[in-house]
Protein backbone atom coordinates (compact mmCIF):
# COMPACT_ATOMS: atom_id res chain seq x y z
CA UNK A 1 0.00 0.00 0.00
CA UNK A 2 1.31 3.48 -1.33
CA UNK A 3 1.89 6.23 1.10
CA UNK A 4 -1.70 8.30 0.81
CA UNK A 5 -0.37 11.48 2.75
CA UNK A 6 -2.80 14.06 4.50
CA UNK A 7 -5.84 13.60 2.08
CA UNK A 8 -5.48 9.66 2.28
CA UNK A 9 -5.73 10.30 6.38
CA UNK A 10 -8.27 12.59 6.06
CA UNK A 11 -10.36 10.55 4.15
CA UNK A 12 -9.73 7.31 6.30
CA UNK A 13 -10.95 9.41 9.65
CA UNK A 14 -13.90 10.98 8.10
CA UNK A 15 -15.37 8.09 6.38
CA UNK A 16 -14.96 6.28 9.48
CA UNK A 17 -16.46 9.24 11.24
CA UNK A 18 -19.35 8.74 9.19
CA UNK A 19 -20.26 5.40 9.29
CA UNK A 20 -19.68 5.59 12.76
CA UNK A 21 -22.41 8.90 13.05
CA UNK A 22 -25.11 6.40 11.02
CA UNK A 23 -26.27 4.55 14.47
CA UNK A 24 -28.47 6.89 17.07
CA UNK A 25 -27.34 7.76 20.43
CA UNK A 26 -24.44 10.40 19.65
CA UNK A 27 -24.26 13.82 21.81
CA UNK A 28 -24.72 16.54 19.36
CA UNK A 29 -21.07 17.82 19.89
CA UNK A 30 -20.20 14.64 17.73
CA UNK A 31 -22.31 15.64 14.72
CA UNK A 32 -20.86 19.31 15.09
CA UNK A 33 -16.98 17.64 14.86
CA UNK A 34 -18.26 15.77 11.65
CA UNK A 35 -19.47 18.90 9.89
CA UNK A 36 -15.40 20.52 10.49
CA UNK A 37 -14.05 17.53 9.87
CA UNK A 38 -15.78 16.52 6.94
CA UNK A 39 -15.94 20.00 5.09
CA UNK A 40 -12.38 20.64 5.83
CA UNK A 41 -11.98 17.01 4.02
CA UNK A 42 -14.18 17.79 1.07
CA UNK A 43 -11.95 20.88 0.95
CA UNK A 44 -8.94 19.22 0.29
CA UNK A 45 -10.07 16.57 -1.26
CA UNK A 46 -11.61 19.00 -3.94
CA UNK A 47 -8.31 20.77 -4.14
CA UNK A 48 -6.23 17.77 -4.63
CA UNK A 49 -8.43 16.58 -7.45
CA UNK A 50 -8.60 19.62 -9.37
CA UNK A 51 -4.44 19.73 -9.39
CA UNK A 52 -4.88 16.04 -11.25
CA UNK A 53 -7.62 17.31 -13.09
CA UNK A 54 -10.34 15.47 -12.20
CA UNK A 55 -12.85 17.07 -12.48
CA UNK A 56 -16.09 15.05 -11.57
CA UNK A 57 -14.34 14.27 -8.31
CA UNK A 58 -14.01 18.18 -7.51
CA UNK A 59 -18.05 18.65 -7.83
CA UNK A 60 -18.52 15.36 -5.62
CA UNK A 61 -16.40 16.80 -3.01
CA UNK A 62 -17.94 20.54 -3.24
CA UNK A 63 -20.94 19.14 -2.58
CA UNK A 64 -20.38 17.32 0.10
CA UNK A 65 -18.08 20.11 1.45
CA UNK A 66 -21.75 22.40 1.01
CA UNK A 67 -23.61 19.89 2.77
CA UNK A 68 -21.44 19.43 5.87
CA UNK A 69 -20.97 23.21 5.88
CA UNK A 70 -20.22 23.65 10.01
CA UNK A 71 -21.20 27.77 9.55
CA UNK A 72 -24.18 27.94 7.61
CA UNK A 73 -25.50 24.61 8.26
CA UNK A 74 -28.20 22.31 6.20
CA UNK A 75 -30.82 21.12 8.40
CA UNK A 76 -32.43 17.96 7.56
CA UNK A 77 -34.19 14.87 8.83
CA UNK A 78 -31.79 11.91 10.68
CA UNK A 79 -33.43 9.62 8.50
CA UNK A 80 -32.32 11.74 5.62
CA UNK A 81 -29.04 12.41 7.15
CA UNK A 82 -28.06 8.74 7.73
CA UNK A 83 -28.20 7.91 4.04
CA UNK A 84 -26.25 11.31 3.29
CA UNK A 85 -23.39 9.72 5.61
CA UNK A 86 -23.57 6.35 4.34
CA UNK A 87 -22.66 7.84 0.32
CA UNK A 88 -20.04 10.56 1.75
CA UNK A 89 -17.74 7.78 3.48
CA UNK A 90 -18.36 5.54 0.49
CA UNK A 91 -16.96 8.58 -1.33
CA UNK A 92 -14.02 9.08 1.15
CA UNK A 93 -13.31 5.58 0.49
CA UNK A 94 -13.74 5.58 -2.95
CA UNK A 95 -11.44 8.34 -3.79
CA UNK A 96 -8.41 6.96 -1.09
CA UNK A 97 -8.70 4.32 -4.61
CA UNK A 98 -8.49 7.09 -6.91
CA UNK A 99 -5.50 9.27 -5.84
Amino acid sequence: MRNKGYSGTLSTVSGIMLLAAIPFGWPYFYFQLLRWVVCTTAIVNAYEANKKQRRRWVFIMAGIAVLFNPIAPIFLSRGVWAIIDLAAAVCMFVILDNE
